[in-house]
């Protein structure tokens, strides 16, 4: 059977340029299409289609606006949002889409996003229900969340415990993983608010490490360290933050 699709998104020629790229792609049926919010839940009641491709802004009514209201839905489309800004890249998956793709939307992209979306099981689909039905409005309290790298156009949920430290090099913050670096899609200020309160801490300017990893301090002076992390990789920590540090390890 073909995969029923709704293409949700304000802008007329976006909807036209998806439905171009949609129709050179196999078992693919376009139900409707909608411009706004309102009409997306509209068309979701009506049509029940198996993929929503949603645009994230939209005006009144943006695309995590219409996955919370997704609750009272007797059928969970699979969902995979559609922006020009990777930032809402974290927001996107926690909200249960199957993926994420950028503007300009790459046609082996939207394939993958596609071919995801018929291999979905009946077990994966009541999961995703169920991470809807768990989407927190806008002013509830935060609560764990994934961290999201870029790996070339593949967006990669790793956990927490994962990280080993974020990196600025020059207008990019890299995520470092044991084996592993990613490209993070939020800047260090937003990273280190988002993750206060947790084991990470800012060594110095340009670099935020998971202390759970650091394997070993050295003194260089009376107010500045060295500190190795597990996977041999060495941060020198500022003299605003040394103390910091001492105290996090009990030294």
């Amino acid at each position: 059977m073909p995969l029923r699709t709704l293409i949700v998104d304000d802008e007329p020629v976006a909807r036209k340029i998806l439905r171009e790229e949609l129709e050179t792609i196999d078992d693919v049926e376009i139900v409707a299409e909608a411009d706004s919010g309102a009409a997306a839940l509209d068309q979701i009641a009506l049509q029940e289609p198996d993929l929503v491709l949603l645009d994230l802004q939209m005006p009144v009514m943006g695309g995590l606006d219409v996955v919370r209201r997704l609750k009272q839905a007797k059928r969970v489309p699979a969902i995979v949002i559609v922006t020009a800004y990777d930032q809402f890249a974290i927001q996107a998956f926690e909200a249960g889409a199957i993926d994420y793709l950028l503007k300009p939307i790459s046609q082996k992209r939207l394939t993958d996003a596609v071919g995801r979306a018929k291999r979905l099981s009946a077990r994966e689909t009541a999961e995703r229900l169920a991470r809807i039905h768990d989407v927190a409005e806008p002013a509830a309290a935060t609560r764990s969340r994934k961290i999201v790298g870029r790996a070339g156009e593949e967006y990669v949920l790793l956990s927490a415990d994962e990280v080993y430290a974020f990196q600025a090099a020059g207008d990019e913050v890299w995520i470092i993983t044991a084996k592993n670096k990613y490209v993070a899609t939020q800047t260090l200020k937003v990273l280190e608010d988002r993750l206060r309160d947790t084991s990470f801490r800012r060594l110095h300017r340009g670099a935020i490490v998971n202390i759970d990893h650091v394997r070993k301090m050295i003194t260089l002076s009376s107010q500045r360290w060295l500190v190795t992390l597990s996977n041999n990789l060495e941060f020198i920590v500022s003299k605003r933050q040394a103390r910091i540090v001492r105290q996090l390890l009990n030294w």
